[in-house]
């Protein structure tokens, strides 16, 4: 194996640039105004909610912009008889932030939330908070293992350097300077490594276009020449398959903690919404590279390069056309940029969903759900343990890739069909309580189980309509869905939510049940220590306190529900404290 020295030196120098704007941003943060008025922890999780438009914009882009954003889009359009009709990454992505700049930003950040779990553990308790953190969790480690898996694979071929090492090592410095500073440290390198990207691909995309190899992908992209056109199609029996996924990218894409807290850490809620709305364009924006490559890729003669034969598809590498058409199709000094391209991806999102997993646990299940009276250091020296563990256990999963777009897609499975469900109910819905949200966990998962999982060649329980056996996944052929079960185990976690708070609430009010049943205390004793006090959640001066009022034991069957009233209000809470809500 060849070791490319020039490579070698190009990675060494960008790690060296991303990690000098690293410490600056740590120290820039410790030197914040704002860090004065909030604690360490909370610096550490949000900036100071200070983050502008420009570093805001630039950090929520580059989040979703990662490796397998960009190697995940290049390989579906590659990918014979699927194509850019199947490319739906960029398109679900991008309207997941429209949709959750209009209805989700604005309530989330005008209630001064620090976390996306804040307001489950808020409605709900702690315990249920805990729950839900296991499927958020698991989101952010599988989404950090595909962009992790995207750079091992673009630096073995580019440079012919051992994957698991370039792994490593990528990790362990995306790691050091998020221990260091922060979201601070994630959000000022996240523009540096968005710029490389948009340069490092753009620059080698004309290269690889006029080699004598590639034929002109306008005629490829409707007529077969290599392979099936690029295009792509959308048989009639695969549109609600298609649907199906393309529905978990859009809503799937909103409960995530680390698009949440960079709508937390904005100094605004209008400038939540506008964040998310200029990563929306950024999105669309930073496909069109990835998009081209993939159509370059499935435009090659490959015997006619270096490569030669068999192409990648008839060696099962589509998930690393990207690289190969950086490698093969471009001049040796045009590919290194196009590899720090794909290195800046890993690093923008592999950083930022580390930080994000690290704030709920050190938040919303140390400080929180088990001590509640540790000190500010205690949890960031938390957040700091776990940022290390988190991301060493991204980096073994990552080792152990196999499709980086079945990654990317199973990265929001549980969260679409668990978290988005329970989001809604507590933003927008009046009177879900824990018994509804323990129901709505328990239908989503095991719906969402009952249909199986090719990519871990899990076999369905339950063969719904449309089933059949594919032989894509490797020796061993698995059962494939058509149905999009995906989709109806959401609603049907989302109805089982509402039909079972409703009727706890029934049997209590209507004195069925005696409040002594209520052995979760989220009906009748909404006062009670499992509902976490409103005031250990947020500060007093950028939330109201209506919400959790205090309620006393009722004698009778009666009791007061709450309704989240300010999450459609146009305008921003203003703090509220009567004799009524303290009695």
């Amino acid at each position: 194996m060849t070791v490319h020295v020039d490579g070698i030196v190009a990675i060494v120098l960008f790690y060296m640039v991303i990690l000098i704007v690293g410490l600056w941003a740590a120290w820039k943060s410790k030197n914040s105004p704002t860090l004065g008025t909030m604690d360490r922890s909370e610096a550490i999780m949000i900036g100071g909610r200070d983050i502008g438009l420009l570093v805001g914009g630039f950090t929520m882009t580059a989040t979703w912009v990662g490796g397998g954003y960009i190697n995940g889009t290049a390989e579906a359009v590659y990918v014979p008889g699927y194509g850019l009709a199947w490319a739906q990454a960029p398109f679900g992505y991008a309207l997941s932030l429209v949709v959750g700049g209009l209805f989700f930003a604005k309530p989330m950040r005008s209630r001064g939330y620090v976390t996306m779990l804040d307001p489950f553990q808020q409605i709900y308790g702690k315990r249920m908070g805990g729950l839900l953190f296991i499927p958020a969790l698991l989101g952010e480690i599988f989404w950090s293992a595909a962009v992790l898996s995207a750079l091992g694979a673009t630096l073995s071929v580019i440079v012919d350097i051992n994957i698991q090492l370039s792994v490593i090592i990528s990790a362990v410095i995306a790691i050091f300077y998020t221990l260091v500073g922060g979201l601070y440290s994630v959000a000022y390198t996240d523009v540096v490594q968005l710029f490389c990207i948009f340069v490092g691909l753009w620059i080698s995309i004309p290269f690889a276009m006029l080699n004598p190899a590639v034929t002109d992908i306008a005629i490829t992209a409707n007529h077969e020449v290599y392979q099936a056109p690029w295009i792509g199609t959308i048989d009639q029996k695969d549109i609600l398959i298609w649907m199906d996924n393309f529905l978990l990218l859009m809503l799937g894409g909103i409960p995530w903690q680390v698009y949440f807290q960079r709508v937390l850490s904005a100094s605004s809620a209008t400038y939540a919404q506008v964040l998310s709305f200029l990563a929306a364009f950024g999105c669309i924006v930073m496909a069109i590279p990835s998009v081209l490559i993939g159509a370059i890729g499935a435009s090659t003669d490959w015997n006619q390069t270096s490569y030669g034969l068999p192409d990648p598809k008839s060696e099962n590498k589509t998930d690393m056309i990207l690289p190969i058409v950086l490698q093969h199709l471009c001049p040796s000094y045009i590919s290194f940029f196009g590899l720090g391209a794909v290195s800046a991806a890993v690093m923008s999102s592999a950083d930022s969903s580390i930080l994000s997993a690290s704030s709920m646990f050190a938040r919303n299940i140390y400080h929180l759900a088990f001590r509640q009276e540790a000190t500010d250091n205690e949890i960031v020296w938390v957040m700091r343990i776990t940022i290390f563990l988190f991301g060493g256990a991204a980096t073994a999963m990552a080792l152990l890739a196999n499709s980086i777009y079945g990654l990317w897609f199973l990265s929001s499975d549980l969260v679409y069909v668990i978290i988005f469900p329970q989001l809604i109910s507590v933003l927008f819905v009046k009177g879900t309580n824990t018994y509804g949200s323990i129901a709505g966990y328990i239908i989503g998962f095991l719906l969402r189980i009952s249909g199986g999982e090719p990519y871990l060649h899990m076999d369905p329980f339950i063969c719904y309509p449309g089933c059949y056996l594919e032989h894509s996944f490797g020796a061993d052929p698995v059962y494939v869905q058509r149905f999009p079960f995906k989709t109806m185990s959401m609603l049907f976690s989302f109805l089982g939510n509402l039909g079972v708070s409703y009727l706890a609430k029934h049997l209590f009010e209507s004195g069925i049940l005696p409040p002594k049943f209520d052995f979760l205390d989220s009906v009748v004793s909404q006062h009670s220590k499992e509902n976490m006090d409103k005031t250990l959640l947020v500060n007093h001066d950028n939330i109201t306190l209506s919400e959790l009022v205090r309620v006393n034991p009722k004698r009778s069957a009666s009791v007061n529900t709450f309704t989240n009233k300010e999450a459609f209000e146009d305008t921003e809470p203003i703090p509220k404290f009567s004799k009524s809500e303290n009695d």
